[in-house]
């Protein structure tokens, strides 16, 4: 009986040393496993950051420095970037054809509607204030010649892919990995410091057409009053973001000064008040004077604001900037006699002999200025234009400036810094 009691134990000992012989190689294999999946996520994460800073750059310098064409040379940066990044002291990979848009490098057009990329090597400039942000999403090139908006970027590690510690011992010797990176620049998402140039701020409502699409070619004014087809499409702001109460003294230290002298960030509020508020509209308009002799176009950036009353209020909701030019600026005008009315605009003129009421409607209908309910239909309607205090302003449908970050809508300005694609 003590005998077969020893022989059960010693089997039993012999079993755990066998257990323990498997155990000690499941345990080693899942460390080595572990270790070579925390490897090959670095070398990812190296990858990646190559193919961020590649596409990024590529993406900032999309555009040559005049905006009227795609750099042929955007490739080129994004490639020069790219490989300088380094994979555990190895160079990044990237096939690259350095004569055209195709390989791992690529220009095109992002699309927020289908989520994909469409290489396209044409260097046309698309003008984005003459379209829809429906129309420009279009991913087909066919369609406006394609919206460039965007360059792809594909690093790997093939002919020196990342080396295997551990999983050699299973037949794995290296791991071959890829990261793909989409950075585009879309519309305008802040405004920088010193790009909003005048302490003026225009209402989203007044540019937008019945679609709610950005319409470039209908001038608005920027008025006071009860009258709501002559009220505020505009008001004054003081740039202030967390918004203070707009003093007019701050304003007017403003006017034909430096611009907003910190960021403007999009979606939130801003200080900003309506009406005349005479002490800044004076100096604006001998500013207006002084740079135009008043018989040019004033061209500047503004913010947009919301406006759903017909005055603006404070803390009113930063949603965009566009560019305007300045047609014509009206204060303390006889409103009867008509005797303040322009008689000569860049390639408009009225002969001194016409009345000066025909001149205003002349000078209205030439530059395309409405009221809030659109353009005036009788005689009544261009009296009621003729304001005694007044801004009339044309949004462009020129080529901007791009401006800050991507991320707004499109009222016609492209963004100047790009975002990856999330």
């Amino acid at each position: 009986m003590k005998r077969s009691i020893r022989t059960l134990k010693d089997n039993q000992n012999g079993a755990v040393i066998v257990l323990v012989a498997i155990l000690t190689v499941l345990f080693l294999g899942i460390a080595a496993l572990a270790i070579d999946v925390y490897h090959v996520y670095v070398v990812r994460n190296e990858l990646q950051n190559a193919a961020d800073a590649g596409a990024l750059y590529g993406a900032r310098v999309l555009y040559l420095d005049d905006g009227e064409s795609v750099n042929p040379g955007a490739n080129d940066e994004a490639y020069n970037t790219a490989v300088a990044n380094l994979s555990e002291k190895v160079p990044v990979e990237l096939i690259y054809n350095a004569a055209g848009n195709s390989g791992d490098v690529q220009r095109g057009h992002w699309s927020f509607a289908t989520r994909q990329f469409t290489p396209n090597s044409s260097l046309a400039a698309i003008d984005i204030g003459s379209y829809t942000q429906e129309e420009l999403d279009d991913p087909d090139p066919n369609i406006n010649g394609g919206f460039i908006n965007a360059v792809k970027v594909i690093v790997r590690r093939q002919d020196k892919p990342a080396a295997s510690y551990f999983a050699q011992i299973f037949g794995f010797e290296n791991f071959g990995i890829t990261a793909e990176a989409i950075a585009y620049r879309g519309f305008a998402g802040s405004i920088n410091p010193g790009e909003a140039d005048q302490p003026i701020a225009i209402c989203e409502e007044s540019i937008l057409d019945e679609d709610g699409d950005y319409s470039c070619n209908m001038g608005r004014m920027l008025n006071s009053g009860s009258n709501l087809n002559t009220a505020n499409t505009g008001g004054w702001t003081n740039f202030s973001q967390p918004c203070d109460t707009a003093d007019a003294n701050e304003m007017k230290a403003l006017v034909c000064g430096d611009g907003n002298p910190g960021p403007l960030q999009f979606g939130a509020g801003m200080g900003a008040v309506g009406g005349v508020q005479d002490v800044v509209f004076k100096k604006l308009a001998d500013c207006w004077e002084a740079a135009t002799n008043k018989t040019s176009l004033w061209n500047m950036t503004l913010p947009v604001i919301e406006c759903p009353s017909n005055n603006v209020s404070n803390c009113s909701k930063l949603v965009g900037a566009v560019n305007v030019n300045i047609v014509w600026i009206m204060r303390d005008n006889d409103e009867k006699k008509y005797d303040k009315v322009p008689r000569e605009m860049e390639d408009w003129t009225c002969p001194a002999s016409t009345p000066g009421f025909d001149c205003w409607k002349s000078f209205v209908d030439h530059f395309n200025l409405a009221n809030v309910n659109g353009p005036p239909q009788s005689d009544a309607d261009y009296e009621e234009m003729y304001q005694k205090k007044n801004i009339y302003f044309l949004p462009t449908c020129e080529k901007i400036t791009p401006t800050g970050v991507t991320g707004g809508p499109n009222f016609g300005v492209l963004a100047e810094i790009p975002v990856l694609v999330d």
